[in-house]
């Protein structure tokens, strides 16, 4: 069986996976589900998308708005970027059912670049996250039809792993640690590569959060600049700070 044979497969199977949840978790939301809207805004160091720089290592301002109903979710999200005329907009809609601890996402998220259209592009995510107590596990794929309409096709697949602690630090610090490892695949034009971030979460005044995170790939500072078109140093090993607020 040929690797797009494969993906395809895949790709069915977790079409089918999606219709059976969501056939199995609309009656639990039939009741009570109302629509909500939230929002956030983040202010980083650092840009990083699968632990590489997207700002040639500098700062960006992220906002970001949530629509929900019940498992049904959407969203649209912007950030300055060193791709395009350096601005990005995203946006994604889809299904999270739940069954026991278990939360299942099915979606498809779609990256524009106002004013450069040609590196416009679309994945589609599916994934599970298991969250009991403090633990949380998780794993997702990502798999785009034509990844930067460049790289063909693409593929990424992560797991995640989280914990909160109990209690506060300074009775004001609510900490969580968390960490991902991640595999990202191209169709052609481009190495593939693994990547990896483990950081520290404090969350305060209820609706703000501080986050000190490590990020690093295997692509040397050649295969960076070769694979990515962005700086040399945009996949070698850094700390990222983040502050986060929500409304």
């Amino acid at each position: 069986m040929t690797r797009r044979n494969r993906e395809a497969g895949i790709f069915k199977s977790l079409v089918i996976g999606a219709a059976l949840m969501v056939g199995l978790a609309i009656p639990a939301h039939a009741q009570d589900t109302k629509l909500t809207l939230s929002g956030s805004a983040t202010f980083t160091t650092d840009y990083m998308f699968r632990s590489i720089s997207n700002t040639k290592n500098l700062p960006a301002a992220q906002p970001e708005f949530d629509l929900g109903y019940g498992m049904f979710w959407a969203y649209m999200w912007g950030s300055n970027t060193s791709f395009g005329h350096n601005i990005e907009i995203d946006y994604g809609a889809g299904i999270s059912p739940k069954w026991k601890d278990i939360t299942f996402t099915f979606g498809g998220l779609v990256y524009t670049y106002p004013g450069a259209n040609d590196i416009d592009y679309v994945e589609v995510k599916a994934g599970a996250t298991w969250a009991s107590g403090p633990w949380s596990v998780g794993v997702n794929n990502y798999w785009s039809p034509d990844n930067f309409q460049f790289f063909g096709d693409s593929d990424a697949i992560e797991g995640t792993i989280g914990y909160a602690f109990s209690g506060k630090i300074f009775n004001f610090f609510s900490p969580s640690i968390s960490g991902t490892v991640g595999f990202q695949s191209y169709e052609k034009n481009a190495n593939d590569y693994t990547y990896w971030n483990a950081g520290l979460t404090l969350g305060f005044m209820d609706h703000w959060s501080a986050d000190i995170r490590y990020y690093d790939t295997d692509y040397s500072e050649a295969e960076c600049f070769a694979n990515t078109g962005n700086s040399r140093t945009a996949c070698n090993a850094r700390a990222v700070g983040s502050i986060k607020v929500t409304f």
